[in-house]
């Protein structure tokens, strides 16, 4: 059975460490190169001593050269570096990107979001935004695929078949959204160090989330009527997992149970979304170590005021996880294969 050779840009960040670990498990995959800058010379294993039995690569710097030896670069980096290295991209390579660069489809909104100009506006057109659960049948068309925003993932599931079939109001849709620190990266402890990080609970990027971009470009695709959503992320001293909240307006009478058994329906062939039993609250801890994403709908007082619940790991379904099953899909692998391990 060949083998497809991949090399990971950015491996040593918390997603990058997870991503080596699923693909180290995957039978179809050999790691070829390691990347990183700052830890050239490095095991892996540095960053996560459960990798230290396995055979790996030692880091070393990005060189273009490398690209002629593998079939699969994933980028997990810092925002615009995977636009430069897309300008190299041969024949057989295929990019698959976890970090923003190739999630908005207009580089203006992209330097209104990120400051920074897109460096590969060429290259957009090849690109693909892709939640494997959305975008399955159109993901093989493309040479670059842009991994969702973890936020993003978590509220999209829900809301995208809720609103392509007129089941709920595209006025006043609420997001509060909570996440474990490692969403924020490494550099979160150095920027925080005088700050409780381990014990407080912080809101940020009120009204103004770069993630808000994202949602909104991919809600405008179903939604055709001018919509208004209003996203509030909040970091919270656990280490992995997101918990978003949305509070919905249901329309024509539609109640909570026809809003539950909609989404089971849309999803039932989807192996990774799970659902608790209707109104019932969930946990990160649902999905924590998986690339499952559990969502619960939930009545409250008010018939047409309906409350959904959406769980994730964000470093898996909301990052490395979801990119391997993005992989899986394109080179038709089983969907599950390098995800499953419970």
């Amino acid at each position: 059975m060949r083998k497809l050779n991949v090399l990971i840009a950015g491996s040593t960040g918390y997603i990058g460490v997870q991503l080596v670990k699923l693909l180290s498990n995957h039978q179809n995959i050999n790691i070829k190169y390691l990347c990183g800058n700052s830890s050239v010379g490095k095991n892996i294993s540095f960053f996560d001593k459960t990798l230290k039995n396995k055979k790996l690569p030692k880091i070393v710097k990005f060189n273009k050269a490398y690209l002629k030896n593998v079939d699969i670069i994933f980028t997990a980096l810092p925002n615009g570096e995977a636009q430069e290295i897309s300008k190299h991209l041969l024949v057989n390579n295929r990019l698959i990107d976890l970090a923003a660069d190739f999630r908005l489809e207009d580089p203006k909104e992209y330097k209104k979001w990120y400051k920074i100009n897109h460096k590969a506006v060429k290259n957009i057109s090849n690109s693909i935004y892709a939640i494997p659960e959305i975008s399955k049948k159109y993901l093989k068309n493309y040479k670059i695929i842009g991994c969702p925003g973890c936020y993003p993932t978590s509220i999209l599931l829900p809301l995208l078949p809720l609103l392509k079939k007129n089941l709920i109001s595209h006025k006043n849709i609420i997001i509060d959204s909570k996440s474990g620190y490692s969403g924020a990266g490494r550099g979160i402890h150095k920027r925080n160090a005088r700050k409780n990080l381990y014990e407080s609970l912080s809101a940020y990027g009120v009204g103004k989330h770069r993630h808000s971009s994202e949602i909104h470009q991919e809600i405008a695709k179903v939604c055709k009527k001018h919509f208004k959503f209003i996203f509030t992320p909040h970091l919270t001293p656990m280490f992995r997992g997101i918990l978003s909240t949305i509070y919905i307006d249901a329309l024509n009478k539609v109640n909570a149970k026809k809003i539950y058994n909609n989404l089971k329906k849309f999803y039932k062939k989807s192996i990774f979304i799970k659902f608790a039993k209707f109104n019932t609250p969930i946990s990160t801890n649902d999905v924590i170590n998986s690339n499952n994403c559990i969502l619960s709908v939930c009545k409250t007082e008010y018939e047409d005021k309906i409350i959904i619940l959406s769980a994730i790991d964000n470093l898996i379904k909301g990052g490395s996880g979801q990119a391997v099953q993005n992989m899986n899909i394109v080179y038709n692998f089983p969907e599950s294969r390098g995800l499953k391990w419970n």
